[in-house]
């Protein structure tokens, strides 16, 4: 979230404004939440400033407390996420998928989400829960490494190749013994993805669970997100094969709407 401004920028902030990036700034490397007391102790600020900042952007949804007083990032950034990750600016992606997510989670009966990538990673920005026995729960706002998952291996597969490269000279981290690390391999995977349309996670990102993706196109046919099924491992290959098939339905028809609402 930190960024840097030139002297003679810094000259015309708001410095209300300037406090409420950093309490945002705070919030966004401590996921695991931060009280009042924390935020005020590490701005160097009184504790009725950092709460009135607080108060005002979970007015906005910005930010949300829980029952035993820790703030966390709110969803509202998610809506807003979703707006800069759509890179249209005019439509919001994120709302415009919740009835399509919600269409094939009744569908199917297993939970969906929509994801993007940031530079951070792979970003989940909407859900749909499952309403069948065992169905996994999916939480908007959900982070993951872009490189081990169903969703990430395809957004990855559709980069240029600067922003490819740029993304895998970081290192590739191991979250389970299907995870791949090695970028050579990793790049031969994502051309197989790529032309093969979808994505599958075949327990990289977690060992029991397994999962598949489709792509989200904007109206220029450049990918813009992709909606992934996750499901226990051991789950038959006729049952892979029919959630497959509906959740690359469900992403064409995205693909449509996203296409019916840009402007010319």
């Amino acid at each position: 979230m930190e960024q840097s401004v030139e002297p003679a920028a810094q000259k015309h902030t708001v410095p209300v404004i300037d406090r409420m990036m950093e309490v945002l700034g705070l919030l966004e490397r401590r996921p695991d939440g931060m009280t009042i007391r924390d935020l005020s102790k590490a701005l160097d600020q009184p504790r009725t400033t950092v709460y009135r900042i607080l108060n005002t952007l979970q007015v906005h949804q910005v930010v949300r407390r829980d029952d035993d007083g820790f703030y966390y990032l709110g969803a509202r950034l998610l809506q807003l996420a979703a707006q800069v990750a759509g890179s249209s600016g005019q439509v919001d992606i994120a709302a415009l998928s919740q009835p399509v997510l919600d269409q094939l989670a009744d569908e199917i009966g297993e939970s969906c989400k929509l994801s993007v990538l940031d530079d951070k990673g792979l970003l989940v920005i909407a859900v749909s829960q499952g309403r069948r026995d065992y169905a996994l729960s999916v939480t908007p706002g959900q982070r993951m490494p872009a490189h081990v998952g169903a969703a990430g291996k395809l957004l990855l597969s559709h980069l240029d190749g600067a922003e490819l490269e740029s993304r895998l000279a970081k290192p590739l981290v191991a979250m389970t013994a299907k995870s791949v690390t090695d970028p050579q391999r990793l790049r031969r995977e994502l051309v197989r993805i790529r032309k093969q349309g979808y994505g599958h996670d075949a327990g990289e990102h977690m060992a029991s669970i397994q999962a598949v993706s489709a792509p989200v196109y904007d109206r220029a046919g450049k990918m813009l997100a992709a909606i992934s099924v996750p499901f226990l491992r051991g789950t038959e290959q006729e049952r892979i094969d029919e959630i497959r098939e509906a959740v690359i339905k469900a992403a064409k028809g995205l693909t449509a709407a996203l296409k019916a609402q840009a402007i010319p």
